[in-house]
C-alpha cells in the first residue's frame, strides 16, 4: 500500500500550495478542516503522514492531533503553524505527541525534508508492529499449539476465549489487537501446573475443594511469572495476572486509559463466558446471565459482546472422521483415543498440529469416530484435493459432498 501523507488546514489556499510542493515526491490528499480530516482517515486510511494547521475553527490542531492519534496510533503527526508561542508549542508536543513542529512560513526543502524524515519515522514504527505481530504472534501460536498437545483442556479453553476477545476488540475498534489476542492464548498457561482432572471439574461446574480453588486462584500469577522476562510481552504477563479481577474493584479511568486492566477484563469475561458454553448454555443465554452480574464485568464489554455475532454464526456442524478433517474446523466435541484418552478438547481449532496429532493415534492407537465438528462459513464449500488414510494421500471432497 502506498504511503499516504494527509495535509490539513482550514485554508483551501493553502491545502493547494501543500500539493504543488509535495506532490512530486509524496501521495498526497487533503482536508479542509478538522473534522474532514477524521473523517478521511475512517474512510481513507491509514496514512503515514498527517500535518495539520494549528488554528481551525471547531477543533484546532491540538485537538484534531490528539484524536488522530487515539484513531491511527502508528500515524506520524506533524504541526505547522504561523503562530507560535511556548505554552501552544509545549501542549502540542505533550497532547498530539508531535514529531515535528514547524512554523510557516516554512520552505519548500525544508518541508520535504520533514515529511522525509516522518515517512522513516513511520517505517519504523509499522516495521516493529509488523516484528510484533508476526513474528512474536507465530512464535507464542507455535507455542500454545505445542502447550495444547500437553494439556488439551487448558489450551482449547484459550483457543474459544481468544474468538471472543477478538469479537469484543472489533466491536469495540480498539487499536493494537494483537496485545489481547495474545494475552488470550497465552491465558492458560500458568494451568500446565495443574492436574487435568481439575480443569474436568471446573468445565463440568462441579464444585472445588479450598486446596483446589487455591491452586486454581494462582495460575494467573503463575502465567504471569513463566512470561514477565520475555522481551515485549511484559503488558501481556500483567493482562494474564489480571484476569480475575472483578470489575467492581477496578478504576474507571483504568479502564479507559490502561489497555493492561482492559485486557484483563477482557479476559475475564471471556473465561466466564466461556465456562457457561462448555456447561452447555446457549450463547444468548449465557450472555444474560453474565449482564444480570453487574459488579463483575465491564458493561462496555458485554455490550460489545452483545452486539457481535454468535460465535457458531455462519458455521455448520458436521459429523467427520480423522481422514476428513481439515485445518480451520473446530471440534464440537471431545476427542478421545480409544484408549480413553482425551487428545483434543471441544472447542479446539483444528491446526496442523492438532491434525497430525490425531492422524498419528488414529494409526497407532485408533481414535473414537466419527465426532461432530463446526465449518466456519468459508470452508463450507471448501474441497481438498488429498484426504490422509492408511499413510497415503486420496483425492475426495471433504466438506459440504
Amino acid at each position: 500500500m502506498a504511503e499516504k501523507i494527509l495535509c490539513v488546514d482550514d485554508d483551501a489556499n493553502i491545502l493547494e500550495s501543500y500539493k504543488r510542493q509535495l506532490r512530486k515526491h509524496f501521495q498526497i490528499e487533503t482536508a479542509l478542516g478538522g473534522e474532514l480530516g477524521l473523517a478521511a482517515i475512517r474512510s481513507s486510511g491509514p496514512y503515514a503522514v498527517v500535518l495539520s494547521d494549528m488554528r481551525m475553527p471547531g477543533m484546532n490542531g491540538i485537538q484534531f492531533l490528539t484524536r488522530v492519534r487515539e484513531l491511527a496510533p502508528d500515524t506520524v503527526r506533524v504541526m505547522l503553524t504561523g503562530y507560535v508561542d511556548v505554552e501552544t508549542a509545549v501542549a502540542a508536543v505533550n497532547e498530539g505527541h508531535l514529531f515535528r513542529f514547524l512554523t510557516k512560513p516554512c520552505p519548500p526543502e525544508v518541508l520535504i525534508r520533514a515529511m522525509d524524515s516522518a515517512l522513516r519515522q513511520y517505517r519504523l514504527v509499522t516495521a516493529e508492529r509488523e516484528l510484533l505481530e508476526k513474528t512474536l504472534g507465530g512464535s507464542v501460536k507455535v507455542l500454545t499449539e505445542i502447550l495444547g498437545l500437553v494439556n488439551p483442556t487448558a489450551f482449547s479453553r484459550a483457543s474459544r476465549m481468544k474468538r471472543h476477545v477478538q469479537q469484543m476488540v472489533r466491536e469495540l475498534e480498539i487499536p493494537n489487537a494483537w496485545q489481547f489476542e495474545l494475552a488470550a492464548m497465552l491465558s492458560q498457561v500458568g494451568c500446565v501446573t495443574l492436574p487435568p482432572e481439575m480443569l474436568g471439574k471446573i468445565d463440568a461446574g462441579l464444585p472445588l475443594s479450598r486446596e483446589e480453588q487455591e491452586m486454581f486462584a494462582s495460575h494467573p500469577s503463575i502465567g504471569r511469572n513463566l512470561l514477565a522476562n520475555i522481551p515485549r510481552l511484559e503488558p501481556i504477563a500483567r493482562m494474564i495476572e489480571a484476569q480475575q479481577v472483578r470489575f467492581a474493584a477496578m478504576l474507571r479511568e483504568d479502564l479507559r486509559q490502561d489497555p493492561v486492566a482492559l485486557g484483563g477484563q477482557m479476559l475475564r469475561l471471556a473465561l466466564e463466558l466461556d465456562r457457561l458454553l462448555v456447561q452447555g448454555v446457549s450463547f444468548r443465554a449465557a450472555l444474560g446471565e453474565l449482564q444480570r452480574h453487574k459488579d463483575e464485568f465491564e458493561p462496555r464489554l458485554l455490550a460489545a459482546l452483545d452486539r457481535a455475532e454468535d460465535a457458531k454464526t455462519g458455521s455448520t456442524t458436521k459429523s467427520v472422521t480423522v481422514r476428513e478433517l481439515v485445518t480451520g474446523m473446530i471440534l464440537d466435541e471431545n476427542v478421545r483415543a480409544k484408549n480413553g484418552m482425551l487428545l483434543v478438547a471441544r472447542g479446539q481449532e483444528v491446526t496442523q498440529p492438532v491434525l497430525e496429532r490425531l492422524r498419528s493415534f488414529s494409526l497407532k492407537v485408533g481414535i473414537i469416530e466419527p465426532f461432530i465438528v463446526l465449518v466456519p462459513g468459508p470452508l463450507s464449500s471448501y474441497r481438498s484435493d488429498e484426504v490422509y488414510e492408511g499413510g497415503k494421500t486420496h483425492a475426495k471432497s471433504l466438506v459440504g459432498g
